[in-house]
């Protein structure tokens, strides 16, 4: 069985050390760097499955490298590692395209949690971390490369974050999603600011796939939402 690719960037050496060794002992592949001016070239020539990425490096700070990052492969699950608890820094991580953040210190039970949520994320139900992967929702094409949907009446442009909430739902296509753990996935927090604004992002999405009513995404009260797909 292929191993899980971790691309790992952390400056502190003796952190560093622990959480790859550890990591690696329990099975994950990992690379581990501590320059952040080399995390562009690595992804020129790598595809790793998930990249926990700290947030203060040198040379370049984390939320540059994971808007470029994101530029290169779009739906590459992304961990934030930070020291921050300000909410305007955990805004800006997810904002660059982080998708979900642990707070240090850390425990290693968590970050492994972390990875694996965020692989059955995207793996679980066929949305590829590919760059060019493709999903059929409906009479409709999701081109993640692009941040495209492809209507039968013409392109859709998503914003990263349709992109996110889009990939939760269609990651349990057919199947409740807990409107709590979106929030989390989404906004690494589940206040009443951020519920608003997955109710603007779902109706967003409704009115995107509005020309196909075999495709449904239904509220369900006190539970989250089930999205419905042929």
């Amino acid at each position: 069985m292929e191993k899980t690719k971790v691309y790992y960037v952390e400056d502190e050496q003796a952190l560093g050390k622990i959480v790859c060794d550890t990591l690696t002992g329990q099975g994950y592949e990992v690379e581990w760097e501590s320059d952040g001016a080399k995390v562009i070239s690595y992804f020129e020539k790598n595809s790793p499955d998930i990249c926990v990425l700290d947030i203060m490096l040198p040379n370049i700070d984390g939320f540059s490298l994971c808007q470029t990052i994101r530029g290169m492969v779009p739906l590459l699950p992304v961990i934030f590692l930070t020291a921050k608890t300000d909410i305007s820094s955990l805004v800006k991580g997810f904002e660059s395209g982080g998708t979900d953040y642990i707070k240090k210190p850390f425990s290693i039970e968590e970050l492994i949690a972390r990875i694996e949520n965020q692989l059955n994320l995207v793996r679980g139900r066929g949305i590829s971390s590919d760059a060019h992967g493709q999903a059929i929702i409906g009479k409709f094409i999701l081109e993640p490369a692009r941040y495209e949907l492809q209507s039968p009446t013409g392109p859709i442009r998503l914003s990263n974050r349709d992109m996110q909430v889009l990939r939760m739902l269609y990651a349990n296509r057919n199947r409740v999603t807990s409107r709590k753990d979106l929030l989390m996935a989404v906004w690494g927090d589940d206040s009443y600011f951020n519920s608003r604004n997955l109710d603007v992002y779902i109706k967003k999405l409704r009115n995107y796939f509005a020309e196909d009513p075999s495709v449904q995404i239904i509220t369900l009260k006190g539970s989250g939402y089930l999205f419905l797909v042929p």
